[in-house]
């Protein structure tokens, strides 16, 4: 049994979201750890290590919302797809676009999952609750190095 924590990157500028995908894990039985960065540049940075992040643990799983400030969505995606070593990190779309565009241009970009998030409290806990499930409960990810 793993009782190494899981490491999540929660890539999200929306304060009541962070809020409440943090409050949705908690209430999760799987030992983790969420840090959060609000724009796409922070998440970047936070990726290589770069300056207050130097110390940072890697991710083994990424939840990044699309619609950022500083560098979207799919501009962090793909800057993580093509990096040799953070290629394998799986990352899980968090938008609340549910435009056909967007659902192709991400899995174009190698996203692992696209998911709309709800607009209502239930549906939205009920999302990450299914995300902790499948991600950290049933799929194996790639050892963090």
């Amino acid at each position: 049994m793993n009782t190494k924590p899981i490491e999540i990157l929660l890539v999200e500028d929306d304060p009541g979201d962070i809020r409440l995908t943090k409050e949705a894990f908690k209430e999760g039985t799987i030992l983790h750890n969420i840090s959060t960065v609000t724009d796409g540049v922070e998440a970047i940075r936070y990726l290589t290590k770069e300056g207050e992040y130097s110390n940072s643990p890697r991710p083994d799983l990424i939840l990044l919302d699309l619609n950022l400030p500083k560098k979207n969505g799919k501009e962090v995606l793909q800057f993580i797809k093509l990096d040799p070593d953070l290629k394998i990190i799986p990352v899980i779309i968090l938008s609340t676009s549910s435009s056909a565009n967007d659902v192709e241009s991400a899995y174009k970009l190698y996203a692992n999952s696209y998911i709309t998030k709800p607009v209502d409290f239930d549906s939205f806990i009920n999302v990450i609750k299914t995300v902790e499930k499948f991600w950290l409960s049933l799929a194996l990810l790639p050892s963090s190095r």
